[in-house]
């Protein structure tokens, strides 16, 4: 996957840490959790011909999210993890150039360790797909920018279910996900890889 001002930016650690609620069936194989998440840019961009490293940066957005997990058997679990597009401020050397949504959608296969226990951690490892919209970007003396629509790249995570009651677990999770895009200009010349 090609490398970009938005790659570095969105993609290192496009979710933090987050703690929710979550609901299980009594003794069922679903698992649905409301989670509020910390979205957090890694403050890095590829170099390019234009730009120097580390030139562009994301601002960090607090976001709802919600995710369903299927568990396949007792420790092994599939999760879809769902939000809406995110907003961003696009800043080049500290000072903003525009703004872009990103929505990625995201599924990991998890391992439950204590899936019986009243602490149940997990580790998980899955692809996301980003969806690139609303890009809105203006480099003085370049022109409009335009990003690229999509992005397919791997995901990490690991969190912890804590129980509360037979039915409601507070649950804080932590996930990192890998994202890629080019922006070019509108003469179609590659402004980041």
């Amino acid at each position: 996957m090609k490398r970009s001002i938005m790659t570095a930016a969105v993609a290192a650690a496009l979710m933090g840490a987050g703690g929710a609620y979550a609901q299980q069936q009594p003794d069922g194989d679903w698992l649905v959790r409301a989670r509020v998440v910390d979205i957090i840019p890694k403050k890095s961009s590829d170099a390019s011909a234009a730009l120097a490293a580390d030139a562009v940066t994301l601002n960090n957005v607090v976001a709802p999210e919600v995710d369903i997990t299927y568990f396949i058997t007792k420790n092994i679990a599939a999760e879809l993890i769902l939000t809406y597009p995110q907003k961003h401020n696009v800043m080049l050397n500290g000072a903003q150039i525009g703004t872009v949504k990103e929505l990625p959608p995201t599924l990991t296969l998890q391992y439950h360790f204590l899936p019986d226990g009243q602490y149940r951690p997990y580790v998980g490892a899955g692809i996301n797909y980003t969806k690139f919209s609303s890009a809105s970007i203006n480099v003085a003396g370049v022109g409009p920018l335009f990003v690229e629509s999509s992005s397919t790249g791997g995901a990490l995570q690991a969190g912890i279910d804590i129980k509360l009651d037979r039915n409601m677990y507070l649950n804080f999770d932590l996930k990192y996900l890998w994202i890629g895009t080019d922006v070019n200009t509108q003469a179609g010349a590659k402004l980041t890889h």
